[in-house]
């Protein structure tokens, strides 16, 4: 008989970016958590480089968006363009200046831009201040083994790597964060359905000093070498002249141990320089989605509940989002403000996410190197000049979709949820480029510039905030604080009075949750508004609130 340790609220399996934005977003809430990791550290994966605005906007929440901006290996300042060429040493065909949205500055569509960043550099952000949270536990070497549940809460069977000991933790909720191989996936009878093997592809990071100097086309973050020869991308990575390398187009049989990796990117970029590979991997591009996201008081979050194609950089990102959006509403229910019904808009709310994401992310798959290169391509002359602008005409209409998309990267809305209130207004078309704020219920509060310098943001609370215009009634916030205070439900009231509120947050009254999306609006504070904060927390399933 294994013995428990002592209770924990919530054990998180797997410490990648999913796992620890769900510790932080508990650590910050005051839930004791324990965080566990089978390798002996964080940033095993080099593959993630897009930290998009929406997870700044997180991490700037939690505090900590100076740091990961500070531990930009190229400089927060360096441009993020994407330029396409023949091959680095040849001619370029379009480019995309700021793509991602990385420029620094502010802008009125966000209050955080986004970082080109190694992925390990951000967990390593991640982890350090998710360990200098009261209640976060973090054990390295570290796996689970077994779990069995009940009504009660749910026992895992863990093992130590390191010493080689059995032990078990006891725990209300247990979170799969464990990757595209999740263990906690098997454990509780989960399949993932679509379509696997889109693509093989191998990622090469490799340290190559003067490379940056022996081309022509200035500082990017990614070139796409366009030639019927070896299609690939290859771009700057980190300090110290690393850079990464994909080909595009993999040979059927050719393992990955068998490649000349060298060789191959002196043949694709066409200089001749000491190439030093760090790491290698392979991959398999896949769209794939589970067939549920939970059993009872076990969750699955980020590629261990959804895989799709890396191209657009919406990967770790939308497993970060999955953390937060858990992460608050397992606080609430813990802490007793919340109800069942908010842990069942977990999968509501976000698998119809997904599935727009994984759409967007096939669709960039499908256009890559290997597509866009024609014959002549490469050739000198009317007739090599011809082929170019045509191609880059294509590119510059093909691509725009995976490297200008804050459509969808705060775009996205909670349409069908069981806490969101409609107030019956029409949905508008979703749109991939364009993002146009709206306090619609479902929506993404709208992002304003405040006139001391902060962000609307920066004033919400940790719990759900009413903005009320400037016409508010004082006696109907009066009474909206009465009411959380009835349902203990934290509430924060502000009532801006910059003039571009009034066209961000046209309803008199908008109540924002803790993940800044909106849960409902009105021009008058409900008569019943007791039901509808019940509404909103998931305790009771009132399908309509009167206003």
């Amino acid at each position: 008989m294994i013995e428990p340790t002592a209770r924990r609220q919530v054990l998180i399996v797997g410490a990648g970016p999913v796992g620890l934005a769900l510790a932080i977003e508990l650590g910050h809430r005051g839930v004791p958590c324990l965080l566990i990791e089978r390798n002996d550290r964080v940033g095993y994966a080099p593959r993630a480089k897009t930290t998009n605005v929406r997870t700044r906007e997180h991490l700037r929440r939690w505090g900590i968006a100076d740091r990961l901006r500070a531990a930009s290996p190229l400089g927060v300042h360096y441009p993020s363009n994407v330029v396409f060429v023949t091959r680095l040493v040849g001619k370029e065909l379009a480019r995309f200046e700021n793509a991602m949205y990385c420029a620094p500055g502010r802008n009125p569509l966000y209050s955080e831009h986004a970082q080109w960043v190694p992925q390990y550099t951000v967990e390593e952000v991640m982890r350090a201040h998710a360990q200098s949270l009261p209640g976060v536990e973090l054990r390295f070497n570290c796996e689970l083994r077994a779990l069995e549940q009940d009504g009660q809460g749910v026992r895992a069977q863990l093992h130590d790597r390191t010493s080689g000991s059995d032990f078990s933790v006891d725990a209300e909720y247990l979170v799969g964060a464990d990757g595209a191989r999740s263990t906690v996936r098997e454990l509780i009878g989960v399949q993932m359905e679509g379509k696997y093997g889109l693509s093989r592809n191998y990622n090469i990071v490799f340290r190559a000093p003067g490379l940056a100097q022996a081309h022509p086309h200035g500082p990017a973050i990614m070139y796409w070498q366009v030639n019927g020869d070896m299609p690939s991308l290859i771009g700057p990575m980190d300090r110290g002249d690393t850079w990464f390398f994909m080909p595009t187009r993999v040979q059927e049989g050719v393992r990955l141990a068998d490649l000349d990796a060298p060789a191959l990117i002196r043949r694709a970029t066409g200089i001749d320089l000491p190439y030093e590979v760090l790491s290698s991997d392979e991959w398999v591009a896949s769209r794939l989605i589970a067939n549920r996201y939970r059993d009872q008081r076990v969750f699955l979050a980020g590629d261990a509940c959804h895989l799709h194609p890396p191209f657009g950089g919406y990967g770790m990102n939308m497993g970060v989002a999955d953390g937060v959006d858990l992460g608050w509403k397992l606080a609430a229910v813990l802490q007793g403000w919340g109800g069942p019904a908010l842990l069942d808009s977990y999968e509501a709310e976000r698998r119809p996410v997904h599935e727009w994401v994984m759409g967007e992310a096939e669709a960039n798959h499908a256009i890559l190197g290997n597509q866009l290169a024609a014959e002549g391509l490469e050739d000198e002359g009317e007739r090599g000049e011809a082929v170019r602008r045509e191609i880059g005409e294509r590119i510059g209409q093909s691509k725009m979709r995976e490297f200008m998309t804050l459509g969808v990267v705060l775009g996205y809305r909670y349409e069908a949820s069981p806490v969101i209130v409609s107030d019956g207004t029409p949905a508008p078309p979703t749109d991939f480029i364009n993002y146009v704020p709206s306090s619609r219920p479902g929506s993404l509060a709208p992002h304003a510039w405040r006139h001391d310098g902060s962000s609307l943001y920066d004033h919400f609370g940790s719990g759900f905030s009413l903005v009320a215009g400037p016409d508010a009634d004082a006696q109907a916030l009066d009474a909206a604080r009465a009411d959380a205070v009835a349902c203990a439900l934290p509430l924060t009231v502000l009532q801006p009075q910059e003039g571009a509120m009034a066209s961000l947050y046209p309803a008199r009254y908008t109540l924002v949750r803790p993940d800044q999306h909106v849960a409902w609006r009105g021009d008058a504070w409900p008569s019943d508004g007791q039901s509808l904060l019940q509404r909103i927390s998931g305790r009771t399933p009132t399908p309509e609130v009167s206003a």
